[in-house]
């Protein structure tokens, strides 16, 4: 991918404009764009100003197609609908492409999760135009300082894209004397995140271009409440969500007394990454992840599924038969699956698969190790995948902001926050489900296409529980083959390997030409 000067300038002007600065930019910056800086739109002035945006244009080749486009960075105040006074101010990034009809080039709204994470991951790992440089294929950070460059598997080439950062997160902030907890939760959060939407929509006038959602981790939760919530208050009909490394079913993933259910839906990841580290048996090293996949939930839905069931009356030729199973499936000893219960919970998978080598392995991405210096046993919070790309997208994004971009803001960019305590609401006393909202999204919009993102390596959503999410639904035969779901040799950040994201863009296109047909 080569960029272009999309001016016939060859020197970069320093222009002033509501405290946007934009300086000069070194060597490989200074060659990729030049940079022009114009007054906010008259729609947007309409606002209490709190910082006009920066509005750039560039230029890059990807697979022989120039790209022209312009780059929106800014705040969008957010009203309260009952007073019209300011109560927020939510940071975005807006990708648009020049010369193309607003009416039939779609755009898609992009988050991340946490709850209070900032968007950068999916901005800078893999949709935006620049991608963070990573040290290797695999996705391993590399020594600071840290750098960026033209990303090869932008998507671009086919949509629009609009990155959100929920208040609290990145820039986004409430309004002052108003308490950020009225962002903090489920409903509240939704809420905010579509009125975004439906504003941006209107401003811009993309009403009539087609409209795509992308969330990652309990973005995808987001996503699916937006399904309800854009068509329900707004009328705003979705094409396609891209729901990566979901999480619709709260149920799956808390290891919990009295909930058992994450012991079944996990174990085939854990089966994945013991097979990476060469854990397992000659018979089963051989299988595909794919293969494996599938040879370990018949495990788990079938004899592990009916031994849980048993509790405590749980003969115990059957006990046997499941701690050589799962001694099997995941490398770990007899002895501790014994002491376990016959339960492995997640955090003590991550210290245990590789504990005769001193390691711990990664929640996020279970490829990626670090030393196990924590002796807080399951209670655990270190993460070594999480550690090892932090300070690389943080550090690349503050400065790309403002080289390219030409956006300042002396504030901290909080890639993730703490906003608890969160609130689940409407799921009082029970597990949060949104797969409901999505299935009732979806049968009013017979169109509306997903596509469910899924990484072999993922311990933080692990595969089957988004499988069993998906053939839970109660969709009828018609609407559930809108629903496809794709597989990758990845963790919960499926993007970072170079060969993963590869695949991940293409087919994200396929995905968007079979949403538009």
């Amino acid at each position: 991918m080569t960029p272009k000067i999309t001016s016939a300038a060859t020197l970069v002007l320093i222009l002033l404009s509501a405290g946007s600065v934009l300086a000069q930019r070194p060597d490989r910056d200074a060659q990729r764009i030049s940079v022009t800086v114009k007054d906010s739109v008259a729609l947007e002035k309409k606002d209490t100003v709190i910082g006009r945006p920066s509005i750039t244009h560039h230029q890059l080749t990807v697979d022989g197609k120039t790209i022209s486009y312009t780059a929106k960075a800014g705040y969008m105040a957010m009203k309260d609908n009952k007073d019209e006074k300011q109560i927020a101010k939510i940071f975005y990034v807006a990708y648009t492409a020049d010369n193309a009809s607003k009416g039939k080039r779609p755009v898609t709204f992009v988050f991340n999760g946490g709850p209070g994470s900032a968007s950068i991951w999916l901005h800078m790992g893999s949709f935006g135009p620049v991608r963070v440089k990573f040290g290797n294929d695999k996705g391993d950070a590399p020594s600071p300082p840290y750098q960026y460059e033209e990303n090869p598997y932008t998507w671009l080439g086919f949509t629009d894209l609009v990155f959100i950062d929920p208040v609290s997160t990145g820039y986004s902030r409430p309004q002052k004397g108003v308490d950020a907890a009225l962002f903090h939760g489920y409903t509240e959060d939704i809420t905010s995140i579509g009125d975004f939407i439906r504003l941006y929509t209107t401003r811009n006038e993309r009403w009539t271009s087609p409209k795509f959602i992308a969330g990652e981790s309990y973005g995808t939760t987001r996503a699916a409440g937006l399904s309800g919530y854009l068509q329900e208050r707004y009328g705003m009909y979705l094409n396609g969500i891209t729901l990566i490394s979901s999480v619709l079913n709260f149920q799956l993933i808390d290891f919990k007394n009295g909930n058992e259910m994450p012991y079944i839906y996990f174990l085939p990841t854990f089966a994945n990454t013991a097979q990476y580290f060469h854990k397992l048996t000659p018979d089963l090293q051989s299988l595909t992840p794919a293969e494996l996949t599938l040879r370990a939930e018949v495990f788990a839905k079938g004899t592990y599924s009916y031994f849980i069931s048993e509790g405590d009356e749980a003969p115990a030729d059957l006990t046997n038969k499941v701690v050589d199973s799962l001694n099997y499936f995941t490398g770990i000893s007899k002895d501790f699956i014994r002491r376990a219960n016959e339960r492995i919970t997640d955090r003590r998978f991550f210290k245990e698969v590789l504990r005769n080598e001193g390691k711990i392995v990664g929640r996020y991405d279970s490829r990626f190790t670090g030393e196990d210096i924590d002796d807080a046993g399951e209670n655990s919070t270190y993460d070594p995948s999480d550690a090892n790309l932090n300070g690389l997208f943080i550090a690349s994004f503050n400065a790309y902001v403002r080289r390219d971009l030409g956006y300042t803001n002396d504030i901290p960019y909080e890639a993730l926050t703490n906003v608890r305590p969160w609130d689940y609401k409407p799921a009082e006393n029970s597990y949060l489900d949104v797969s409901e909202t999505l299935r009732s999204a979806m049968t009013k919009n017979p169109h509306l296409k997903v596509n469910v993102v899924c990484g072999y390596y993922d311990l933080a959503t692990p595969v089957y529980n988004a499988e069993y999410v998906v053939s839970h639904m109660g969709l009828r035969p018609d609407v559930r083959k809108n629903i496809i779901l794709n597989y990758y040799k990845a963790g919960h950040m499926v993007y970072v390997s170079k060969e993963t994201d590869a695949k991940f863009q293409a087919d994200e296109e396929a995905f968007y030409q079979n949403a538009l047909k």
